[in-house]
């Protein structure tokens, strides 16, 4: 069972990989890898061996959606981290993909320590990110545009995450464990 479970999964890995890849060189992640990743996430789950229900994969693109959605108003990523967590979705659907959504946030928290740390900037992460948390308490009081422009200017690194990095690593995780169960 666990064998074609990952089987079955491979092309979902195959093209986190490529993503994680050019994420990381470019801090994008191109249009023609996400769709790809939604379309034959929907078109693995009328198969025999799909790893998510037809119905369980347009959930998964809506939960990718949704829970990307905030995050990108706000400026914290771009379409493209959108996008690849709703192909992935399309692939896991939607439980699963919340798993993956949250490891991939402990995995980008300790990617944004590290670095941070490695730069000698841990203090200004810190600073910032309570600065940023204020703002996103206070979103009615400051406004969104306000929020937005000092989530922008609130940067920490030198480098954005390249999201699809976590992602990756966290959909191994969480694939591993459905293989296993």
């Amino acid at each position: 069972m666990a064998s074609s479970f990952w089987l079955s999964s491979a092309p979902l890995l195959v093209m986190l990989v490529v993503a994680a890849i050019i994420d990381g060189r470019s801090r994008r992640i191109p249009n023609w890898l996400t769709l790809t990743l939604m379309i034959s996430g929907l078109a693995q789950s009328f198969t025999a061996i799909h790893v998510a229900r037809p119905s369980m994969a347009a959930l998964g693109i809506a939960a990718g959606f949704v829970l990307m959605l905030g995050q990108f108003a706000l400026g914290g990523l771009g379409g493209g981290d959108v996008k690849l967590l709703m192909g992935v979705g399309a692939w896991v659907g939607p439980l699963p993909l919340l798993a993956v959504f949250a490891g991939a946030s402990i995995v980008g928290m300790i990617i944004v320590i590290t670095q941070a740390l490695w730069q000698g900037r841990l203090k200004v992460l810190l600073n910032n990110s309570a600065v940023v948390a204020v703002n996103l308490a206070h979103l009615k009081q400051v406004g969104v545009e306000h929020a937005v422009a000092t989530g922008q200017s609130c940067r920490s690194v030198d480098r954005p995450l390249p999201y699809a990095v976590p992602v990756l690593l966290a959909t191994v995780v969480i694939i591993g464990l459905q293989g296993v169960l």
